[in-house]
């Protein structure tokens, strides 16, 4: 091959190469392979946060009605749970002449405060400078069923004498404590019993709502 023809193939072989250089990145460059830049690596998706329980919420108290009930309970109304037994304190008293010939005395307690209060049971009864109290005569209702007594209310019991046999005494005045079912101290209410005569027949009642079943039991 003379030398002309040798450079004239050199010459074709760098416009070659010229030529493919003026056409940019190969295939491989461009997808990212091994010829050109390294692809970024996509940024991952964050993990999930775990979920937490929720805590049981919990449940509601009922609420109080004023009288001491709880709404939405069952049973009857408590609204007496909050009403105390009367003591002396509470209430006003006086003694009547119911009978004479029997010398049978009214007696009457009127609440003076200013909330009710429950008259339990059978008065307590005194006679004057003499030892022990007058017997209970009829049934009392528990407490529950007491008699309940609002401001300004009365309530009656029939303190019963009887004849005049020898056997007892003639006092003319009584003091009367209430029944609390329990140790608090009162002061005896006294009321004026001209004549009575007090053996161990006399006897009182439980309180009442009215005279005539106070007196006839």
């Amino acid at each position: 091959m003379s030398t002309v023809r040798r450079v004239a193939v050199v010459l074709a072989a760098a416009g070659t190469a010229l030529a493919l250089a003026a056409c940019g990145p190969t295939e491989d460059g461009a997808s990212g392979g091994a010829g050109g830049p390294a692809a970024s690596p996509s940024t991952s998706a964050a993990p999930p946060r775990p979920v937490t329980p929720s805590k049981p919420s919990k449940p509601s108290k009922p609420s109080a009605t004023p009288g001491g009930s709880a709404s939405g309970g069952g049973g009857g109304s408590s609204a007496d749970y909050d009403v105390f037994p009367c003591s002396t304190h509470d209430v006003t008293f006086t003694a009547t002449l119911a009978e004479p010939t029997t010398g049978s005395y009214l007696l009457k307690i009127t609440n003076k405060g200013s909330k009710a209060c429950r008259a339990l049971g059978h008065p307590v009864v005194t006679f004057g400078d003499l030892d022990g109290q007058a017997t209970a005569r009829g049934e009392a209702p528990g407490i529950e069923e007491a008699l309940r007594l609002e401001p300004g209310a009365s309530a009656y019991a029939g303190l019963m004498g009887g004849a005049k046999d020898g056997t007892g005494r003639t006092v003319h005045t009584i003091a009367m404590t209430m029944n609390t079912e329990s140790d608090l101290e009162q002061t005896p209410l006294t009321a004026s019993t001209p004549g009575l005569y007090v053996s161990d027949k006399t006897s009182v009642t439980p309180w009442m709502d009215n005279v005539e079943d106070a007196l006839s039991l």
